[in-house]
C-alpha cells in the first residue's frame, strides 16, 4: 500500500486528476444504488399478512387482479415451518344489473294476470303471493289503477317487487336466500298548519271551493255544525266561514289536506265555534260536545225546494194547507238519514205518504219521513243518527222527487230547523283542564288566520286603489 502512495504522489499532476476522478465515480456507484434495485429492495423488505389479499398489476390486463395467499403450515412437535404461495385469482365480475318493469292494475286483474303479462311463471305467482311476512295477504286485493315496479336478474328470475299500496304505505317483496320476503314501509308524514276563508255569495259549497277546500273538506264542515245549522235552508248570502287545518306532506311533497283543527261559522251574524279535541270530536270553546241528539237536516243540504211555513199551496191537491215539515228537493235516490237515535214504529206505503218512515225518540220526540223511493229499515228496529233510513223518491202525493220531514214534540209539529234540541254533553271532567289548554290555542290560531286574511284583504283593496 505504501508503494502505491508513493508511485501514486511520483506521478505527474494531470494524471493525478485522472485518478481522484474516477476513483469517486467509482464509490458513487457503489454507494447510490438504482431505481430498479431500489424498487426490488423495498419490495423484498415488504412482508405480507397472512390472511389478506393482494392487488398487483399485470401485463396486458386492463382490470386488477386479485392475489390469493395460501398458507401451507406443517407444524412439528419443536419447529413450525410457514411457507407463502402467490396465486393470481381473475377479478370477481360486478354484480349484473337488474331489469325493471311497470305494470299497473287493471279492470278483473289478479296477481297472476299481472306476472303472466310480465313473463313470470305461475310458480313465481305462487311463491310472491306466499311471501314470508305478514304483508303477502297485501296482494290478494288489489285496486284498479295501482303500479308495481318488478325486478329480475339476468335469468330472468323475480327478485325485487315494490307496490306503494298509497302515498305512506309501500310493500316489498325481496328474494333473499332463495326466499320471498314481505316487508312495509311507512313513511313520515309531515303536517302543516293553515287556514282557509270563505263567504258565502251564491251558496255554500261554491264558497268551500273558492277558499281552496276540497269536496271532504266541505262536507267535513258542514257535519261539523250540522246539529247546529241547517245547511239547506239556513245559510244565506254573507254568510262566512273561517278553518284552521292541516295539509300533509310526504319527503317534502303535497300528499293532500289532514285534520280540521278549528272552525268558525257565522250564520246570519250568530257565531259557531268548533274546536277538535284529541279523541277526534269536536266541542265548543266551552267544553260542549258539537254533537247533539239530533240533526238539523237528514238529508245532504246541497238540495231544498222550500221553506217551513204553516201554508203553503200543495201542488198536487190545487189548494192551500198547513205544512208542518220541510221538503228537501233531491234527486231519486239521493240517501235520507235518521236524524236521532231512536226506535222504528213505522215503515210502510200509503197514497198519500207513499213510502214512510216514523221513528220514535226520547223525551217525546217523533219524526218523520215521507215519500220515499225505498225504504231501508223495517218496524220495530233501532236505528242511529246518520244511519240511511231510505231514499228519496216521489211515492204518494208528490209533484216530485224530495223528502217531506216532520219533528214532532209530544204531539205537536214543531220546526226542525229552529226547535231547541236537549243540551249536549260536556267533555268528561278529567280531561277538562287538557281540552281547555288545546281549544285557547286553537281559538288563538283561528283568531290569527282570521287577522292575516284582513291584512290580506286590505292590501288587496290598497293595491287595487
Amino acid at each position: 500500500m505504501k508503494n502505491i502512495h508513493n508511485f501514486y504522489l511520483s506521478l505527474p499532476k494531470k494524471h493525478k486528476i485522472i485518478i481522484a476522478s474516477f476513483s469517486i465515480f467509482l464509490l458513487l456507484l457503489l454507494v447510490i444504488p438504482s431505481e430498479k434495485a431500489t424498487a426490488s429492495r423495498q419490495t423484498a423488505n415488504e412482508s405480507f399478512e397472512v390472511g389478506k389479499r393482494y392487488q398487483i398489476p399485470l401485463p396486458g390486463q386492463t382490470s386488477t387482479p386479485k392475489v390469493k395467499e395460501v398458507i401451507n403450515q406443517d407444524t412439528s412437535a419443536k419447529t413450525a415451518e410457514v411457507k407463502q404461495d402467490i396465486i393470481v385469482e381473475e377479478v370477481v365480475p360486478a354484480q349484473a344489473q337488474l331489469h325493471w318493469q311497470n305494470a299497473t292494475v287493471k279492470s278483473g286483474d289478479s296477481l297472476a294476470k299481472i306476472f303472466s303479462r310480465l313473463g313470470f311463471t305461475p310458480r313465481t305467482t305462487y311463491l310472491v303471493s306466499n311471501a314470508k311476512g305478514e304483508y303477502s295477504k297485501l296482494l290478494k286485493k288489489l285496486d284498479v289503477g295501482d303500479k308495481f315496479k318488478i325486478a329480475s336478474d339476468e335469468d330472468g328470475t323475480l327478485v325485487s317487487m315494490v307496490y306503494p299500496r298509497s302515498k305512506t304505505e309501500i310493500l316489498h317483496i325481496n328474494l333473499v336466500d332463495g326466499e320471498y320476503q314481505s316487508s312495509q314501509e311507512i313513511k313520515t308524514v309531515e303536517s302543516r298548519q293553515t287556514f282557509a276563508h270563505g263567504v258565502i255569495s251564491s251558496n255554500f259549497w261554491n264558497a268551500g271551493v273558492n277558499a281552496g277546500l276540497n269536496d271532504n273538506q266541505i262536507i267535513n264542515l258542514a257535519n261539523i255544525f250540522g246539529w247546529d245549522i241547517d245547511f239547506a235552508l239556513d245559510i244565506r248570502a254573507g254568510d262566512s266561514f273561517h278553518v284552521v287545518y292541516e295539509n300533509n306532506y310526504v319527503d317534502g311533497e303535497y300528499i293532500g289536506p289532514g285534520k280540521i283543527l278549528a272552525a268558525e261559522f257565522i250564520n246570519q251574524d250568530d257565531p259557531f265555534q268548533a274546536i277538535r279535541f284529541s279523541d277526534d270530536e269536536f266541542y265548543t270553546p266551552e267544553g260542549k260536545s258539537m254533537r247533539k241528539a239530533f240533526l238539523r237536516a237528514p238529508v245532504n243540504f246541497k238540495y231544498i225546494s222550500s221553506n217551513f211555513t204553516t201554508k203553503r199551496f200543495h201542488p198536487v191537491q190545487k189548494r192551500y194547507k198547513a205544512h208542518r215539515g220541510v221538503d228537501y228537493a233531491a234527486r231519486t235516490g239521493t240517501p235520507v238519514v235518521a236524524a236521532g237515535n231512536g226506535k222504528v214504529t213505522h215503515s210502510t206505503y200509503n197514497k198519500y205518504n207513499g213510502n214512510y218512515v216514523f221513528i220514535q225518540h226520547g223525551n217525546g220526540i217523533v219524526t218523520k219521513y215521507l215519500h220515499f223511493t225505498k225504504r231501508a229499515v223495517k218496524a220495530g228496529q233501532r236505528v242511529k243518527q246518520g244511519q240511511v233510513i231510505g231514499y228519496v223518491g216521489a211515492t204518494g202525493l208528490a209533484a216530485g222527487p224530495h223528502l217531506h220531514y216532520e219533528f214532532l214534540l209530544n204531539g205537536v209539529h214543531r220546526n226542525p230547523r229552529t226547535v231547541k234540541l236537549p243540551d249536549s254533553k260536556p267533555i268528561a271532567k278529567e280531561f277538562k283542564t287538557e281540552f281547555l289548554a288545546i281549544a285557547q290555542q286553537r281559538l288563538n290560531d283561528l283568531n290569527g288566520s282570521k287577522n292575516a286574511q284582513l291584512a290580506m284583504n286590505s292590501a288587496g283593496d290598497e293595491s287595487a286603489e
